[in-house]
């Protein structure tokens, strides 16, 4: 909490004189450290790395002569991009399902904003979320106010009526269109569109209020008490209709879809971003790769991560049918080269957020420690990307240590390249973590 104050506290400071800073940015000058750019298996060796402001000026192996700016001698640690994940909740993990249909706003806000500061001491500086009410909570975070990851927001979730994000109870009898809202939609967490109108309707909603991106639910799912895994969700007229309203503003649509029938059915609307996909098989890999679709995987295993769940309920036993089908799914992913991010899914379990960058190494089951690094540094950007002008950080690139580059920068004890279990901890190994430029952990100090 000290920090999440005196992050704000210094935010605050550096706001009262944007014209200063604009004239004399800030300078962090990296010495003596190991560079992994986030796209090359090789680490620049013995270099140098200048931040200027909020993005990364030099990356040199030759001496960088920087007049007044603060010096950090790496002492041979590695250098690397800072790390995202491509299918975060900071609502969902930062609450159980029934403190999110029971607490009130206030509540629910602050545990977001404590939520993402934690995020951000992962080491994760970037987040693209996959539904939510955190427009608010973003644009504070990118004016400065308070310590977090950059958010790439999708809005509430667009949910056909008994779809994965209709949250009503079944004993409560569905309404007409001219319904009221339930809680989770004046939230802003969910919205339930029936029909190629209503869709349309909560797509711009969500584009107006400044979505860089759409989630719409075409599956059913584990969370939920009412929908089954096995079906499909929303007919391809609905699909194509939020395809068309993501296209209208140069942005796109990403699916929620476990089996081969949903996102077999998601890819025939011109879906090219699939969240989940654990239980596709064999043909579906080859359709996703003939489709040039993404696919943003969790590697979800039966260990101490897995989604808490009672023993024999209805989500217990779907999420059972979801484990079986993970190794086989990253092993139709790797055969097919298909494009894959990283993601968690973290969610009814705030205590699993410091496990966040613990789950990269799960992924050496199927990648190289490279690989796997490279998903979750310059591979997500490329995701991110699709955006296109709806993308909220044009300044410069991101996942990568490179000039020009957004000066999102870990410094981590040891080499990950060859350790990549250093990030199962990342507040012992991560003695640096710098996001736009500024520093928010110093563990060197």
């Amino acid at each position: 909490m000290r920090l999440l104050f005196t992050a704000m506290a210094l935010a605050a400071a550096t706001i009262a004189a944007p014209l200063l800073a604009q004239e004399n940015p800030a300078r962090t000058l990296f010495t003596n450290v190991h560079v992994f750019d986030g796209t090359n298996e090789a680490r620049i060796e013995n270099a140098n790395v200048l931040v200027e402001g909020n993005l990364i000026k030099t990356v040199s192996t030759d001496a960088i002569s920087a007049e007044g700016a603060t010096v950090i001698d790496g002492a041979g640690r590695t250098l690397m991009p800072g790390l995202s994940d491509c299918h975060w909740h900071i609502l969902q993990s930062n609450i159980v399902n029934t403190d999110l249909l029971t607490k009130d706003f206030q509540y629910i806000t602050l545990a977001m904003a404590l939520g993402a500061e934690r995020v951000l001491m992962n080491g994760v500086t970037t987040v693209r979320d996959m539904g939510g009410p955190v427009f608010g909570l973003k644009q504070m975070i990118d004016e400065g106010r308070m310590p977090g990851p950059r958010i790439f927001p999708s809005g509430a979730f667009i949910s056909q009526t008994s779809g994965h994000a209709d949250f009503r109870f079944p004993n409560v009898v569905a309404r007409a269109e001219g319904r009221e809202l339930i809680d989770p939609e004046i939230l802003g967490y969910t919205s339930i569109a029936d029909g190629v109108d209503a869709v349309r309707r909560r797509a711009r909603e969500n584009l107006m209020k400044g979505a860089s991106q759409l989630k719409v639910m075409a599956g059913g799912g584990v969370a939920t008490f009412s929908d089954p895994l096995d079906v499909a969700q929303y007919s391809v007229d609905e699909l194509k209709a939020a395809v068309e309203e993501a296209s209208n503003w140069n942005t796109y649509i990403t699916v929620h879809a476990y089996t081969a029938k949903a996102v077999q059915h998601a890819l025939s609307a011109g879906i090219r971003s699939i969240e989940h996909g654990q239980m596709m098989d064999e043909e579906t890999a080859q359709m996703i790769k003939e489709a040039d679709a993404w696919v943003c995987m969790q590697p979800f295993l039966k260990d101490q991560d897995a989604i808490p769940l009672e023993p024999g309920s209805f989500s217990a036993q779907k999420y059972e049918l979801l484990l079986a089908g993970v190794d086989q799914a990253y092993g139709f992913a790797k055969q097919y080269d298909l494009k894959v991010g990283f993601g968690t899914d973290t969610q009814n379990n705030p205590a699993a957020i410091d496990r966040q960058t613990a789950q990269i190494p799960k992924l050496t089951n199927w990648y190289t420690p490279f690989e796997a690094l490279r998903m979750a540094t310059s591979g997500n950007q490329e995701l991110f990307r699709m955006s296109g002008p709806r993308h909220p950080y044009q300044e410069g690139p991101l996942g990568v240590i490179a000039e020009g580059a957004y000066a999102d920068i870990l410094l981590v004890d040891g080499n990950p390249l060859e350790n990549i279990n250093l990030l199962d901890d990342p507040r012992a190994n991560f003695d640096i973590i710098m996001k736009d430029g500024v520093i928010y952990k110093n563990a060197l100090e």
